[in-house]
């Protein structure tokens, strides 16, 4: 089942790992499987606390790196912004982001490139964040809905830069599933403060980088923001395992 209508037209090319990962979905492919991994582990983990694959405990899921404002604000923990985007509480949780992800990931990525993809990623989960951080400071906040707001927000940037009847109906088509997805974000306790963070922060960057065709030295820039980006959340993911394996 598709989020909506294919709104970029697929690129010829050869498929990942024999086959294994079509070309347009490999990038998604790699963030759902850093997710699938963590959330196996945080299952695991959290079964030694009575929890489970239905709702994982709260103590795990700051264990693993999620929001928890005091120990950003009081210790400096900025790596929580990041990490928390990779957690899900439970089954449900990581299925439905999951099922978005796969289809609006696909989007971003045959628009944007891998490297711009990757960037706003990489910024929407942290403005998706830090939103929530100043919306709800002592709320455990996780889940990867911060960046997939922001490749919403991203695809409606395309919209708003394409003056033509193709940038309109890409525009409508988005800003219909982000209105929906915010109607949705009024349940109780979904972390509207994270999807407003990451709507806005995947727009700006969206809008500002634009796609790919213009000058090598253009492309570079946004290949070397891609491998700061992935830098710093491998950083973030030391951080996390040297939290995870403190003593106790």
């Amino acid at each position: 089942m598709e989020v909506g209508p294919r709104a970029v037209e697929r690129r010829a090319g050869s498929d990942a790992l024999g086959g294994l990962i079509p070309h347009a979905r490999f990038t998604t492919m790699m963030i759902l499987l850093v997710n699938t991994g963590l959330y196996i582990a945080t299952v695991l983990h959290s079964q030694q606390s009575g929890g489970g694959a239905l709702n994982i405990d709260g103590q795990t899921l700051i264990d693993f790196g999620g929001k928890a404002g005091v120990l950003i604000l009081r210790y400096g923990q900025w790596w929580r912004l990041i990490t928390a985007g990779f957690l899900h509480g439970g089954v449900l949780h990581i299925l439905m982001n999951s099922w978005v992800l796969f289809d609006v990931g696909a989007q971003i990525e045959e628009a944007y490139g891998i490297p711009r993809y990757l960037v706003i990623y990489f910024v929407s989960n942290i403005t998706g964040f830090l939103a929530s951080l100043i919306w709800s400071p002592q709320a455990l906040s996780i889940g990867a809905s911060a960046a997939i707001f922001g490749l919403i927000g991203a695809m409606i940037a395309i919209g708003v830069r394409d003056r033509s009847s193709y940038g309109r109906a890409i525009r409508g088509l988005y800003v219909r599933w982000a209105i929906f997805a915010m109607v949705m974000s009024l349940l109780p306790g979904i972390d509207m403060g994270a999807h407003v963070g990451g709507l806005a922060g995947g727009f700006v960057v969206g809008f500002l980088c634009g796609t790919p065709g213009y000058s090598r030295a253009v492309e570079r820039f946004w290949q070397a923001l891609a491998g700061i980006a992935l830098a710093v959340t491998a950083l973030a993911f030391v951080y996390m395992f040297q939290w995870l394996t403190r003593p106790t």
